[in-house]
């Protein structure tokens, strides 16, 4: 199987969770006020993703003043998400699961099988997605292992350069 990306500009995948403790999530009902911040993460076992998301949670009132929503997803299943809001600091993070294989690939996101016991079967490797109102993705940022993420502070920074300065889709020009 091919790995295929959508491209910015484009209209989002589907995007529908379950989530912790609150209602299911579903893009397209998302109506942030001036763009969506999702971000998929690999699940309880990362130690990595346990910090991201735990300065997510510390964050996310900051990204919401700027007019954006955030919003966390994982391939996790119900139990191991539990395990995550017992084990780690996201009290005001909701956590969205159950995202299925099928609906990672279509986003793009880079799939890996099992090699430690902690690990599920398979689960998505991070991503964060930036989708306006309207569903069309401003930008996507991927990545096939856990390592180098981009800092909260300066995801931030740049989001606010781009909704103050209507700030071009860039990379709309497939490979």
């Amino acid at each position: 199987m091919r790995h295929t990306t959508p491209i910015p500009g484009d209209k989002a995948p589907k995007l529908a969770v379950e989530v912790l403790g609150g209602p299911a999530f579903d893009l397209a009902a998302d109506k942030p006020a001036k763009m969506s911040l999702v971000f998929f993460y690999r699940g309880v076992h990362c130690p990595i993703c346990k910090t991201q998301m735990e300065e997510l949670n510390e964050k996310r009132a900051a990204f919401a003043a700027i007019g954006v929503s955030v919003h966390a997803v994982s391939m996790d299943s119900k139990e191991r998400a539990e395990r995550q809001k017992q084990e780690w600091k996201i009290a005001d993070l909701p956590i969205g699961y159950g995202l299925t294989e099928e609906s990672a690939r279509e986003w793009g996101l880079f799939i890996s099988a099992k090699e430690k016991d902690s690990e599920p079967a398979r689960f998505a490797e991070p991503g964060i997605a930036m989708i306006y109102p309207d569903g069309t993705i401003y930008a996507l940022h991927f990545q096939s292992i856990p390592f180098a993420r981009p800092t909260l502070d300066g995801l931030k920074k740049g989001l606010g350069f781009i909704l103050e300065n209507d700030y071009p889709i860039r990379g709309k020009l497939a490979a």
